[in-house]
C-alpha cells in the first residue's frame, strides 16, 4: 500500500551522487573544444523526471563540495524543480585534496561508434557520506511516499552501501516504498573488489527493496542470476529466458513485490530495439512490445527515465501494465534529446504509451 499524497511532504526522494556532465555534442571527448553542461546521476535522474515531466514533489539527498562547480550543479538541479533541502555542503580545500565534485564526460556515439563515458568522481563529497551522515528519521517522518536509490551509488565507495542500508531501514519504519535500480557499472567496482563485491553488496541490500529495476545485463552482473541463451552482444532478447530469471529472483527475495527490466537490443548506437517486462507478486508477468529501430539521439538516462515513468504509474495507482507502458514511453522519449534527464511532457509520454505517433503537433 502506497501512502496517500495528502499525508506526505514528498512524493519521492532519491539518494545518490549528482555530477556535472560535460557533453561534446556531436564531437568526441578527446578532440572537442567545447562542452555543453548538464547535471546527472542515475538516482537523481529519477527524481528529476518525476518532478519535471510528471509534476510530483521530489527531493534529492546528496553532498557537494562548497565551490562554484557544486553551485553550478545545484543551479541545474533547481532548474529541474527538485528540492535541495537535504543537500549537504562540504568544506572545499581549494584544490580538491579532501573533497571535490564529480565530473562525467560523456559522448553520445553514432552508428557503429558506441557511446563513451569517462567519469572523474573519486573522493567526491557524495562518496564520503557514511551511515551516520544523514538523519533519515527526520526526513522520512515528514511523510515520503517513495524512496529510490541504486547500484551506482552503492558502488561509489566503501561507505555508500552503509548509507543506503541505513536509509532503507528508516524508510521501512515509516512505511515508504523502496525501489532500487541495479545499474551495474564495472568501472565503479573495479578498485573495491570488482563484480564479486558488487554482488555481495547488492545481495545484502536486496532484502530491503520493494521494487527492483534493472536491464538485460544487471540481474546477472549485480546479483548473479543467469539468463539462458544470451550471447555477449545481447543480440537475442526473447522474453522467455528473462521471465525464467525473474522468477528465480522473486523466489530468492520474497520481499520483492515488483521486478522490472528493460530489454535493449543495440542494432547500432543510433538504432536500438527498446522493450520491457515486469512481474508482480500478485499479478504475474506483463510485457510491452519493443519499439523496434528506435532512433537514439542520446541514450544516457534512458533507463532512469524508464524507472521514473514506471514509478509514476505506480504512485498514481495504475496497474502494472500501464505503469510499464509509461516507463517504456518515457525512457524512449528521453533518448530523443540530449542530456541525462528527460525533456518530455506528461502528455507526450501518455500519448506514446497509448500508441501515439510522431506526427506534427501544431
Amino acid at each position: 500500500m502506497i501512502k496517500p499524497s495528502s499525508e506526505c511532504a514528498f512524493d519521492q526522494i532519491s539518494l545518490g551522487e549528482v555530477m556535472l556532465r560535460l557533453d561534446p555534442g556531436q564531437g568526441r571527448i578527446k578532440t572537442t573544444r567545447t562542452f555543453d553542461a548538464w547535471e546527472g546521476g542515475g538516482e537523481y535522474n529519477v527524481a528529476r523526471g518525476l518532478r519535471r515531466c510528471f509534476g510530483l514533489r521530489t527531493a534529492v539527498v546528496t553532498a557537494f563540495a562548497d565551490n562554484e562547480i557544486g553551485h553550478l550543479v545545484e543551479d541545474l538541479i533547481l532548474q529541474g524543480g527538485v528540492d535541495t533541502t537535504f543537500v549537504q555542503w562540504k568544506k572545499y580545500d581549494g584544490i580538491g585534496r579532501t573533497t571535490r565534485n564529480g565530473l562525467n564526460f560523456t559522448e553520445r556515439g553514432f552508428g557503429l561508434r558506441g557511446a563513451v563515458g569517462v567519469s572523474d568522481r573519486g573522493n567526491t563529497a557524495a562518496s564520503q557520506l557514511t551511515a551516520t551522515s544523514i538523519d533519515w528519521d527526520s526526513i522520512f517522518s515528514q511523510g515520503v511516499r517513495w524512496f529510490h536509490t541504486g547500484g551506482i551509488y552503492a558502488g561509489l565507495s566503501e561507505t555508500t552501501p552503509g548509507v543506503i542500508e541505513t536509509a532503507m531501514k528508516s524508510a521501512k519504519k515509516y512505511g515508504t516504498k523502496i525501489s532500487y535500480d541495479l545499474n551495474y557499472r564495472p568501472s565503479l567496482w573495479s578498485a573495491i573488489g570488482g563484480q564479486a563485491k558488487a554482488q555481495e553488496v547488492n545481495r545484502k541490500l536486496a532484502p530491503f527493496v520493494d521494487v527492483m529495476i534493472g536491464n538485460e545485463e544487471d540481474f546477472t552482473e549485480s546479483l548473479g542470476f543467469e539468463v539462458k541463451g544470451l550471447d555477449s552482444n545481447y543480440s537475442n532478447l526473447s522474453t522467455a529466458p528473462f521471465k525464467e530469471m525473474v522468477e528465480q529472483v522473486a523466489a530468492a527475495y520474497p520481499n520483492l513485490q515488483i521486478i522490472a527490466t528493460t530489454l535493449r537490443k543495440v542494432n547500432s548506437a543510433s538504432d536500438n530495439d527498446w522493450g520491457a517486462i515486469a512481474w508482480s507478486r500478485t499479478d504475474g508477468f506483463f510485457e510491452v512490445p519493443s519499439f523496434t529501430n528506435l532512433e537514439i539521439f542520446d541514450r544516457v538516462g534512458g533507463g532512469d527515465s524508464f524507472a521514473s515513468g514506471l514509478i509514476y504509474g505506480l504512485l498514481e495507482g495504475h496497474d502494472l501494465q500501464k505503469s510499464l507502458q509509461l516507463g517504456q514511453a518515457h525512457g524512449a522519449l528521453a533518448m530523443t534529446t540530449p542530456g541525462d534527464t528527460s525533456m518530455a511532457s506528461k502528455s507526450e509520454v501518455e500519448k506514446l504509451a497509448a500508441g501515439g505517433s510522431a506526427r506534427d503537433v501544431r
